[in-house]
């Protein structure tokens, strides 16, 4: 089970991280973390770095192809080489996912056209320009393509690949070594459940 999640500038340290915490359990799974070119990687914060193993060029094939969120996803919108390893990687993957903003990522270079799938929810309303079917949704599956809502959601859309891929013993298994059991101090985790005041001032500071 080879295993290549993609890096960029910019990306959301929790995206990367908390799939590869389950999907690393895989049985024989192999992970790859690949960029542009090898090295350290900066997440969105900047503070934390990410080594690249390979450059895309190097990653060779992929059972999993695992896109990250994040600011850094801005600069990745427009054709060009990322795209063209995606639709390549993707033609070989058993299971292309994304995790955030990376959908968007996905959906640009072509690959969620006309299915259904989720990103953070301040950024849902650009799906549909790439032809992709919204959904609000923590995890959507269609077909092989598997997407997480905002950075914490990775983690379940890790673990609902991982019961796709090893069944649900496997997955809850994982669930129990890492002893996710969320139990958030705060009902601020959605815009649904955030109080008014305080969806507010989010969007007011990401501007």
């Amino acid at each position: 089970m080879r295993i290549v999640i993609v890096l960029f500038e910019g990306f959301t340290g929790l995206d990367v991280v908390g799939p590869y915490e389950v999907l690393s359990r895989l049985p024989g799974a192999e992970t790859v973390l690949a960029a542009e070119r090898p090295g350290p990687v900066r997440t969105d914060t900047g503070a934390l770095g990410v080594v690249a193993d390979v450059s895309l060029a190097e990653a060779g094939a992929a059972d999993i192809v695992l896109v990250p969120g994040g600011p850094g996803q801005e600069a990745l919108m427009e054709p060009g080489p990322l795209h063209e390893w995606l639709r390549e990687a993707d033609a070989g993957s058993s299971w292309t996912v994304s995790v955030c903003t990376g959908s968007l990522v996905l959906a640009a270079a072509g690959l969620l056209e006309g299915r259904r799938a989720t990103t953070h929810w301040a950024a849902m309303d650009r799906l549909a320009g790439y032809g992709v079917v919204p959904v609000r949704e923590r995890v959507v599956q269609d077909g092989k393509y598997v997407t997480g809502a905002g950075v914490s959601a990775g983690v379940d859309m890790a673990l609902e690949l991982a019961g796709r891929i090893e069944g649900d013993l496997f997955a809850q298994m994982v669930q129990l070594g890492i002893e996710y059991d969320p139990r958030p101090p705060y009902s601020a985790g959605s815009p649904e459940s955030a109080p008014p005041e305080v969806v507010a001032a989010l969007v007011e500071d990401s501007r």
